[in-house]
């Protein structure tokens, strides 16, 4: 049995009532808790001898919005290179779907040296809530402000939920698909006011194509290590 394996015969022999596994990449063990399950799987996750899950590494706000929506399409590029064009999309994603957002917590056991992943999915979309888990790992207030400030995500008991990365007039949440890639304001120092104001963005929303590499003959594999013959000495 992998180490991997191990882990979630663990987890499942103590929360298998609580948590329900996902699928994550073959190394990895990602677990999904209900909103109301969450504070008692964390202290759990932290406090069984088995687990001591002592160390949390990160909080992240998800938007699922677009999930398993490719923007761009062709045949022969990778999800993350150069030469794709834009596709139009037959249906555009509901805002009001149903599990929309969630918060994902990374897990990290100093005392097996083992790292997990728990993901809990806001129930209401509108207003999406979940619990605080400072009382459970202290380092989550900052972890917290973010996904609150760039998702909307609420945190239900943090003592000072507030912005930490936008300006605190900063209208909206940057990361969340539906949100215009200008933004909704822009910033500028009036001189007359002698102060700075804001201002309906005056930017024109537009989507950029990705640049098309070209085929280049200087790089054909059979021109490789050829020396051009102004450089070939005397033979």
């Amino acid at each position: 049995m992998t180490s991997t394996e191990a882990l979630a015969s663990q987890i499942d022999a103590h929360l298998s009532d609580k948590v329900r596994r996902v699928a994550s990449l073959n190394d990895e063990v990602t677990y999904e808790v209900d909103p109301a399950e969450l504070l008692s799987v964390c202290r759990a996750l932290r406090d069984t001898p088995e687990l001591k899950f002592e160390m949390l590494m990160d909080v992240a706000g998800v938007d699922y919005l677009h999930y398993g929506r490719d923007e761009w399409q062709t045949e022969t590029a990778t999800r993350s290179g150069f030469s794709r064009g834009r596709v139009a999309r037959a249906t555009a994603p509901d805002p009001n779907m149903a599990g929309r957002f969630a918060v994902v917590y990374h897990l990290l056991s100093i005392t097996h040296n083992r790292r997990m992943r728990l993901r809990v999915k806001c129930a209401d979309v509108h207003e999406p809530v979940v619990d605080s888990v400072i009382e459970v790992w202290s380092c989550a207030n900052w972890f917290e402000r973010e996904a609150f400030d760039l998702f909307g995500i609420l945190f239900r008991g943090h003592p000072d939920l507030r912005r930490i990365l936008t300006d605190y007039g900063f209208i909206g949440h940057p990361f969340r698909k539906d949100f215009p890639l200008s933004g909704n304001v822009e910033v500028q120092y009036d001189a007359e006011k002698k102060r700075v104001v804001y201002q309906p963005v005056s930017i024109t929303p537009r989507v950029l194509v990705p640049k098309v590499i070209r085929h280049d003959h200087r790089y054909d594999p059979s021109l490789r290590d050829v020396v051009p013959k102004e450089l070939q000495g005397p033979r």
